[in-house]
């Protein structure tokens, strides 16, 4: 597994697995499993996706040394204080049965409740305060965000006494939020992409199907490819163990420039989501 390096000096897996959508249980518990025996050494969930406790017994009965595991999660919307932060933290480590996670983010930057006279800049900047004293105390050893837009980033700047380490957005080939990622890439702040494969469609368009073949891989294995080759880290997630497997066989397909710009802009249907709209 190959590594980036984050704006504050750790190091984070270029591969994640994603667990959105994996129910709690069994199925959580042997696809981040199965993921973590083929190799893979960075694991992606969230509060709000209500499967922390079975992702923690995964990453415990791996065998695979806490050490070398990657884990991220997330705060959810509910929580708008400096003090419902630090228990939200408490609370997730209490499921996932650990000390401390690797990266935490702020899920989504402006909850429902916090867009009336742009609440959600204050709200933010209360829950990044308590981040940043949970990454001073060893309870996080990365701290960034999700979902965020360059206002919601410039917003929480203002304050902030730590550079997020990443911001994680729908990004995948046809969705290239260009705005966010010259940011991003301008302020040093990794990109991680959720929906890597779309909403599923992208495995059947006619123009990956057409690049699978010319280079003699899997649909998901050239949108993984196309991913990496523009320096995102993607989160892919399965509970299927070959699918797991295959899509950790991308790092050998080099695409070429005229075939990566062609999936960057890609003809799709669904973009991507607006924050600023959400009904959450």
């Amino acid at each position: 597994m190959n590594y980036y390096q984050l704006n504050d000096g750790k190091q984070i897996p270029v591969l994640g697995f994603g667990t959105w959508k994996a129910k709690n249980g069994e199925e959580a518990y042997q696809a981040v499993k199965t993921a973590l025996e083929i190799g893979y050494r960075h694991i992606d969930t969230a509060a709000i996706y209500q499967n922390e406790e079975s992702v923690g017994k995964a990453i415990r009965e791996s065998g695979v040394p806490r050490e070398d595991i990657f884990v991220t999660t997330k705060l959810w919307n509910t929580c708008h204080t400096y003090e419902e932060a630090f228990g939200a933290l408490e609370e997730s480590l209490k499921k996932l049965d650990l000390d401390y996670v690797d990266l935490y983010l702020i899920h989504w930057p402006n909850p429902i409740t916090h867009r009336e006279h742009e609440a959600w800049k204050e709200r933010n900047r209360e829950v990044w305060k308590a981040m940043e004293d949970l990454q001073t105390q060893g309870k996080i050893r990365s701290i960034g965000v999700s979902n965020f837009l360059p206002h919601h980033m410039d917003a929480l700047l203002e304050t902030a006494r730590v550079l997020p380490a990443v911001n994680q957005i729908r990004l995948a080939p046809g969705v290239f939020q260009e705005e966010v990622v010259d940011y991003c890439r301008q302020k040093g702040i990794l990109l991680e992409a959720w929906g890597p494969f779309g909403q599923g469609e992208l495995f059947t368009h006619e123009i990956v199907l057409a690049l699978a073949e010319k280079y003699g891989v899997s649909p998901a294995q050239i949108l993984l490819a196309w991913s990496l080759a523009e320096g995102f880290l993607p989160l892919p997630k399965s509970v299927t163990p070959k699918r797991i497997a295959d899509n950790l066989a991308c790092f050998d397909i080099q695409l070429s420039q005229e075939d990566s710009d062609l999936l960057r802009h890609l003809p799709v249907e669904a973009g991507a989501p607006d924050p600023d709209a959400k009904d959450f």
